[in-house]
């Protein structure tokens, strides 16, 4: 699999298919693993670039760097190497939290937003990111244990598949499972989303902890559209693949759809509102 060496780091990347450029990245303590089950759905359409950020998977384990605005400016650095100038966007849970970040720093670069479970605009209040430390070995049993005891979508959240993700967590580097919650918990830039003006699609799932912080942050984005999956968590891609893949291809088809947009067509044909 190809690396490329930027920033003092060297990042494992993968580009599948061809068509417009579309960059998937993971969460915090996640991997591509959260993403492909997608990707593998929509590579026959669009170019699908995934990463792994600095401290996770095949991607170098640096002694620093782990914040949102190192992880944004990896991304484009990765496309950079690439050669693309402008592309979409998708970012998982604290892949959102980068997002909101890549996009406000380089919104010359950002065509469109995918947000799916991102981490609040605001941050996590009540300094969640203060003395979190890294879970070891002997904190195996009892993760796997709350991970099954949450299990409701049985045909994806096997055992295989929570033995594997309890395995990425405990692999990270621990700058990044300290410092990267750290950075997650300061985020706040809630009262800039209005300056996100690029078609956006907000991703979440109604079994999701997150939820009413993705529907806050929805409110406050100015041409954003909005899915929710009812019987999803915060593995959206996981427990909903097939919708994931089918409402990102409609939105990169067809922009964002909105009562608002559906009135401005009314409008622009000359037609009466009702």
């Amino acid at each position: 699999m190809p690396h490329v060496t930027v920033n003092g780091a060297r990042l494992w990347y993968e580009v599948r298919g061809t068509g417009a450029p579309v960059l998937f990245h993971h969460g915090y303590t996640a991997s591509r693993v959260n993403w492909m089950p997608v990707v593998e759905r929509l590579e026959d359409r669009y170019q699908c670039i995934v990463m792994e950020c600095r401290g996770t998977g095949e991607s170098e384990y640096t002694s620093d760097g782990y914040s949102l605005e190192q992880y944004a400016a990896d991304v484009i650095s990765v496309m950079d190497h690439l050669g693309i100038d402008r592309f979409t966007y998708a970012g998982h849970s604290m892949g959102g939290g980068i997002g909101y970040v890549l996009a406000l720093t380089y919104p010359q670069r950002v065509e469109r937003l995918v947000l799916m479970a991102a981490i609040p605009a605001d941050g996590f209040p009540g300094g969640l990111g203060r003395e979190v430390t890294q879970p070891t070995e002997a904190d195996r049993p009892t993760m796997l244990a709350r991970h099954q005891a949450q299990r409701f979508r049985p045909e994806s959240e096997t055992d295989a598949w929570f033995e594997d993700r309890v395995r990425h967590v405990l692999g990270v580097s621990n700058g990044h499972y300290v410092q990267g919650m750290q950075t997650m918990s300061g985020l706040s830039v809630g009262d800039r989303l209005g300056e996100l003006t690029m078609p956006t699609l907000v991703i979440a799932g109604g079994a999701d902890g997150l939820l009413p912080a993705n529907l806050k942050d929805f409110g406050r984005l100015p041409n954003a559209t909005l899915q929710v999956f009812s019987h999803a968590g915060h593995e959206v891609a996981i427990h909903e693949p097939e919708g994931v893949a089918h409402c990102i291809d409609d939105f990169l088809s067809m922009g964002v759809i909105t009562a608002k947009t559906l009135a401005k067509r009314v409008a622009d044909a000359g037609l009466p509102p009702r």
